[in-house]
């Protein structure tokens, strides 16, 4: 006949073996917080009814993630610099009820293929994207480029305009706008984004949001730890799409655009100034132009709903 422990020794026990857990727990977190960092992204995805695709084309395979029916309509969504397919999850969960929504991570970005010395910038971007267009099983409705994105998704629909219908443009790059401490910084050849640690990781988030979110360690650490060890490929692609030949060539080939547009911005961006969709909207006759306030440089995660639904009366 056995008997039964005490209760206090009970309670230890399931201290103890908690205790052992948390400090598990932390251990995971500290020696391998992307782990985290991709769990979260994994919750984002489940939230959104998203799940992985990838593709092979133009030479590099794409990562992407893809939500919502598959006969449905299709939308592509293109993030920006430094950006990657996560940054749209939030309007996926918008949009996947009634569309097909696919978002990629751009060749050299996130998850998908980074070749050695490989062009990067707008214009090779652009006729790469073309290619994955064509390759897609259904040619989508609508696509949607997020600043660098929207400089690519323009090229796209001036280049190749048998694969963009309708475009969105949200916080477009490509265009001269008004100077600001973020366009007087890239002039001068630095890279106002670069995260190296956590303080410039808080900086970088008050830049592109107007109420920046918090960010707990450990993703914090693994997000710094991301951006860190694509240091100077940021820089590389900075040059070309803010300085370089490429950065104004959308704004010269504005004429050739003729898919209906949305010029999506928020009043309070600090990264590409309001002013610019006034000169894309002069450029396109064919645009119309929705203008958000409360949020930055990153209305699709700011405002998913109040995006999601400017996209729908749009289309």
């Amino acid at each position: 006949m056995t008997s039964a422990r005490p209760a206090s020794s009970r309670n230890k026990l399931l201290l103890a073996g908690a205790l052992g857990v948390t400090i598990g727990a932390i251990g995971l977190a500290a020696s391998a917080p992307e782990r985290l960092l991709q769990a979260e992204f994994a919750r984002q995805r489940w939230l959104a009814g998203a799940d992985p695709l990838d593709f092979e084309v133009a030479g590099h395979r794409w990562a992407s993630v893809a939500a919502g029916p598959r006969d449905a309509p299709v939308l592509v969504l293109v993030h920006g610099f430094t950006g990657s397919k996560e940054n749209w999850l939030p309007l996926m969960r918008e949009l996947s009820r009634t569309h097909r929504v696919i978002a990629v991570d751009l060749p050299g970005w996130g998850e998908s293929d980074r070749l050695s010395g490989a062009d990067y910038g707008p214009v090779a971007q652009a006729a790469r994207l073309a290619a994955f267009i064509k390759a897609l099983p259904q040619a989508p409705e609508l696509v949607v480029g997020h600043s660098m994105g929207g400089q690519i998704v323009g090229l796209l629909a001036a280049r190749h305009p048998e694969t963009a219908p309708r475009i969105v443009l949200m916080s477009s790059a490509g265009v001269r706008y008004e100077e600001n401490a973020f366009a007087n910084a890239v002039l001068a050849g630095d890279n106002p984004f670069q995260v190296t640690n956590r303080a410039e990781l808080k900086r970088y988030l008050g830049i592109v949001f107007a109420d920046p979110p918090f960010v707990p360690w450990p993703a914090s650490e693994a997000l710094v730890r991301r951006r860190r060890a694509d240091a100077d490929f940021e820089q590389r692609v900075l040059d070309g799409i803010g300085r370089g030949p490429d950065a104004f060539a959308l704004e010269a080939e504005l004429g050739n655009i003729s898919a209906p547009t949305l010029l999506l911005w928020c009043r309070e961006d600090k990264v590409i100034d309001i002013s610019a969709a006034e000169v894309f909207a002069k450029g396109l006759p064919q645009s119309r132009t929705v203008i958000l306030s409360g949020c930055g440089h990153m209305p699709m995660m700011a405002q998913p709903r109040n995006v999601a639904e400017a996209l729908r009366n749009f289309m």
